[in-house]
């Protein structure tokens, strides 16, 4: 559908008070995570846009420099744009962003990450596969009752595990509860990091 900033896939399930932001990475589009968010909540809405940016004709959500180095003016611009997405999504389709989870993989997560620094308080709820810190942010925001769940690979090429701890202390330190799981993989999603993810969101859920 292109009838909001993004074009984007709305999946919805009926009655249901969640949603997933599902966020792909770099080269996949608005299909790719459609799966992944029916194994995480098979009961929850799912909205699923394609980043807007091109690199070499692979779809992201934000420029790079290079590998790990990222274009921190476009971040910050898309990161609001896509925050604006959400709200006017949730008015077109009648969903609360009061029960909008993120789940992002690699440059998905990253955005995901940098719409909890620099919209706070709009996704309450996020599960990052692969991430790192998108951008510094001084002062940090309050994320006190905000859950987030990072899943990281100790065999990642791409992010360093100290990278990986970083994100993890700077959103605990902004007040969010905040669990990093690690796993002996590389950058690639895992079954069991889905698996794990899923356990953590509905442990965690009022019932």
């Amino acid at each position: 559908m292109t009838d909001l900033a993004f074009t984007h896939r709305w999946e919805p399930r009926e009655g249901s008070a969640r949603t997933l932001l599902l966020l792909h990475g770099t080269g996949g589009d608005e299909n790719d995570l459609i799966p992944l968010g029916d194994l995480i909540d098979r009961e929850a809405n799912l909205l699923s846009p394609r980043g807007q940016v091109l690199e070499h004709g692979m779809p992201r959500f934000f420029r790079r420099l290079a590998e790990g180095v990222f274009d921190i003016p476009d971040l910050r611009a898309r990161t609001q744009q896509l925050g604006d997405f959400i709200t006017a999504a949730s008015a077109q389709y009648g969903f609360s962003t009061d029960g909008v989870s993120a789940v992002g993989f690699s440059n998905g997560a990253n955005i995901a990450a940098a719409l909890l620094l620099l919209r706070p308080g709009l996704v309450k709820e996020a599960i990052l596969y692969r991430a790192m810190v998108p951008l510094e942010v001084t002062p940090l925001p309050d994320l006190r009752g905000t859950r987030v769940f990072i899943a990281a690979g100790q065999q990642d090429p791409i992010i360093p595990p100290s990278n990986s701890e970083r994100l993890a202390a700077m959103l605990r330190e902004a007040g969010a509860e905040v669990e990093l799981r690690w796993a002996p993989v590389g950058h690639q999603l895992t079954r069991e990091d889905v698996d794990a993810s899923r356990a953590w969101r509905t442990g965690g859920r009022s019932a």
